[in-house]
C-alpha cells in the first residue's frame, strides 16, 4: 500500500493566528487567506539554509507556505522550526516529510494549527513524497494542502504522480473541505497530461498568477510554467486579488525579486534575492477569502 505516515509534525499552541485582512482591512466577518508555493532552495546542496529563499516567503507573508527541497541548517526538529516561525511568526505549525533516502524532502508552513499530517509516496521517485496537512482555518471547512515536487525527467512520469494524486486525495479528503496542491511541478506547459490528470480534483484553467508585466511562468528564465498553486471548485470560488502594498494582481502573483517594484513592500526580500545561485523558481501566490463560521 503506497499510504504512509512518516511525516514529522511540529507545532505550538501558544497565542493564535491573525485573522484580518490586508494591513488590519475589515473583512466583515470573513478573513483572507494566502497561500503561496516555493522551490526557493539556493546555493549548490538543494537547501534554504543561505536565506534568499527564507526572506521571499517572510516578505509574501503567507498563511500557508508549501516548500520544497525542505532542507534547512541541520534539519534538526529546532532548526525547522526556527524556519517556520521565521516565515509567519511565532508560533507557526510545520509538517515536513522524513524517513530513509528524502533527500529532497516536502512540507507545509501554516500560521493556522495543522489537525494532522503525513506522506503519500511517489511511487515514481524514491527521494521525496507527497507532503499534507490538514489545517484548522477558521470556518467550517477545514483546509487539506499537498507540497509536490514532481520530476523533471519525463512527461509520462508527471502523468503518473497527476493520477496518483488525484487517487490520494479522493481517498482521503472528506467531501466539503478546501483542497489545495501547491509546489514544483517542472512542467514546461500548461496543456501537459498531469495538468489534465488533476483536472478533476483541481481547478487548472486560467487566468493563472503573473507578474506586473502579465508573465505567468515560474522557471529562472521565466519561460516555463514550473510552479503552481492549485486549488478545488470550493475555494476557487473565493479567490480575491493578491494585494501587496499599492499592487492588485486579480489572479495571483509570481513572485520575482528582480522585476518586482517597489522592492521595499517585499521586505526583507532583496532585489537580488530570485538571482541567487541555483534559485530555479519563483514562488506562486494565491489570496481566498473565507468567512470565519
Amino acid at each position: 500500500m503506497r499510504y504512509a505516515l512518516t511525516l514529522v509534525l511540529l507545532a505550538v499552541s501558544c497565542g493564535g493566528p491573525l485573522e484580518e485582512g490586508q494591513d488590519g482591512e475589515d473583512l466583515n466577518g470573513k478573513v483572507r487567506i494566502r497561500l503561496v508555493s516555493g522551490n526557493l532552495s539556493t546555493g549548490n546542496n538543494q537547501s534554504w539554509t543561505a536565506g534568499e529563499g527564507l526572506r521571499i516567503l517572510r516578505g509574501l507573508h503567507p498563511d500557508v507556505a508549501m516548500v520544497q527541497e525542505f532542507n534547512y541548517a541541520s534539519n534538526s526538529a529546532a532548526d525547522i522550526q526556527a524556519f517556520a516561525n521565521a516565515v509567519c511568526g511565532a508560533p507557526c505549525h510545520v509538517a515536513r516529510e522524513s524517513g530513509a533516502g528524502l533527500q529532497i524532502p516536502n512540507g507545509i508552513v501554516s500560521r493556522y494549527p495543522i489537525k494532522s499530517s503525513g506522506r503519500w509516496a511517489d511511487s515514481t521517485v524514491g527521494n521525496r513524497g507527497f507532503a499534507w496537512a490538514r489545517i484548522d482555518i477558521p470556518g467550517s471547512h477545514d483546509l487539506w494542502v499537498v507540497s509536490v515536487h514532481l520530476l523533471s525527467s519525463s512527461i509520462a512520469s508527471r502523468a503518473t504522480e497527476g493520477n496518483e494524486l488525484a487517487s490520494d486525495i479522493a481517498r482521503t479528503v472528506p467531501a466539503g473541505d478546501y483542497v489545495a496542491i501547491g509546489g514544483d511541478f517542472n512542467t514546461s506547459a500548461r496543456t501537459e497530461t498531469v495538468i489534465a490528470n488533476l483536472a478533476g480534483t483541481v481547478v487548472t484553467t486560467a487566468p493563472w498568477p503573473a507578474d506586473a508585466s502579465g508573465n505567468a511562468n515560474t522557471n529562472f528564465s521565466r519561460a516555463k510554467p514550473y510552479d503552481w498553486v492549485l486549488v478545488n471548485p470550493a475555494l476557487q470560488t473565493l479567490q480575491t486579488s493578491v494585494t501587496i502594498g499599492a499592487g492588485r494582481f486579480p489572479a495571483g502573483l509570481v513572485a520575482d525579486t528582480r522585476v518586482y517594484l517597489p522592492i521595499a513592500d517585499l521586505s526583507p526580500a532583496r532585489a537580488t534575492d530570485s538571482a541567487a545561485s541555483n534559485m530555479q523558481h519563483m514562488a506562486v501566490v494565491r489570496d481566498f477569502v473565507i468567512a470565519r463560521r
